[in-house]
């Protein structure tokens, strides 16, 4: 049995940092319903499609059922408000205030559940002056401060390449779930909980704002360079190849010297201490820099990695699952999806002793569990067809009914 098999989500997200979220607690065995309008979680149009299906909608919504609810329309208010008195967690990342205008915020929410934790994510908050503005991912970055200390000195800054202030956002919210679940079964209160992703970034951010709260000096940009240590960044080797190397303490520095043939400057009194060192950067660098650039990557990385000193090679994402280290471990599993077939995907990175996260099924369909769950909530297969063809609910099967799917757009 799964930590969290018992436990009910509703999940009313979009794009990723919520539905990521869900993707999270369902692999931990929650039953998390996704709660979708007549088009969708917008996260469904993104590329790339094959056969009608986002990929990228797939890699983040697996292990959920969906339910098409119109809550514009008095019926799909009363179904949400049913799903939600049975249910443990809401957890939505929808505009502030979008689901009290349609009846089913928090407060109206908690009084049919007073347990219930509700999770709501959104850029900066429920509250204050920027409380309505949008924002996405890029924006949440530029907001927070991310961005000013990414890229290369004096020059425009680069955003990362992956998500990473939704992704931060998901990880906090997933806490906070999991945080909330604890407060109700030892307190028996629920709770309402308020996550802002620009937050979420500031907070992430721990060396860079402390350093700033504590000297008033703005941290900028260091390329590839680490904020308070040397050497701990790329270098270009002969085959132009790149290297990561990180030094972290005075023993590892000692031993990347002599691995690279440079035990003359052990008695340097400017690499002498970690402090010293990052205070005479460019001349630790540029001593590594031309001992790395006389060998090819390969040899680079297996003299550092045979003397213990941490070191990799920058590798693509082909590389990354070709390498044996990810293979030997089962990164990429596969599951059967009803339009896509039989797709591969990465495994949740958590590792059980016994009942750990699963990949049991994949992203569903528009609606697909739509009848289903409205079956358990006690609707007849006519009140069910009923609802379909009134535009209250959406029905999607892998074969789909064409006249329901007409009525419900």
């Amino acid at each position: 049995m799964r930590p969290l098999e018992g436990i009910r989500v509703l999940e009313f997200g979009n794009f990723l940092a919520g539905p990521f979220c869900g993707m999270l607690l369902a692999d931990m065995g929650a039953d998390v319903i996704k709660v979708e309008p007549p088009r969708g979680d917008m996260g469904r149009a993104m590329p790339p499609i094959e056969n009608g299906e986002s990929i990228s909608f797939a890699a983040v919504n697996r292990n959920k059922r969906s339910i098409v609810l119109d809550l514009k329309r008095p019926e799909a208010k009363e179904i949400l408000l049913k799903l939600a008195a049975g249910a443990d967690v809401v957890l939505e990342n929808y505009r502030p205030g979008a689901l009290e205008r349609m009846g089913v915020g928090a407060e109206q929410v908690r009084a049919v559940n007073p347990k219930i934790v509700y999770v709501s994510v959104s850029g900066f908050g429920q509250s204050g002056p920027y409380r309505e503005r949008a924002a996405v991912n890029l924006i949440i970055e530029a907001a927070s401060g991310a961005l000013s200390v990414t890229g290369e000195p004096g020059k425009m800054p680069m955003r990362p390449g992956l998500q990473t202030a939704d992704l931060f956002g998901a990880m906090f919210a997933t806490y906070a779930v999991l945080s909330g679940l604890i407060g109700v079964a030892r307190q028996g209160e629920g709770r309402v909980i308020d996550l802002s992703l620009v937050e979420a970034s500031i907070a992430a951010a721990a060396w860079e704002t402390a350093g700033y709260l504590a000297t008033g000096e703005v941290p900028r940009a260091l390329g590839n360079r680490h904020r308070l240590n040397a050497p701990y960044q790329l270098f270009e080797t002969r085959d132009k190849h790149y290297v990561a190397i990180g030094t972290p303490n005075d023993q590892l520095f000692a031993r990347l010297l002599k691995a690279l043939g440079l035990e003359g400057h052990q008695a340097d009194p400017r690499f002498a201490s970690y402090a010293k060192r990052k205070a005479n950067e460019d001349a630790v660098i540029a001593l590594i820099e031309a001992a790395v650039k006389t060998r090819d990557a390969a040899d680079v990385e297996s003299l550092l990695v045979a003397t213990g000193v941490p070191c990799g090679r920058v590798n693509d994402y082909e590389q990354v699952f070709k390498d044996p280290q990810v293979v030997s471990r089962n990164m990429v599993v596969e599951v059967e999806h009803p339009r896509l077939g039989r797709m591969r995907t990465t495994r949740n990175p958590l590792l059980f002793d016994r009942d750990g996260p699963a990949v049991t099924q994949a992203a569903p369909l528009l609606g697909e569990h739509s009848a289903a769950i409205l079956a358990q909530l006690g609707f007849s297969a006519d009140e069910i067809t009923r609802l379909a063809h009134a535009g209250v609910t959406r029905l999607g099967t892998p074969s789909e009914d064409s006249d329901a799917q007409d009525a419900a757009e």
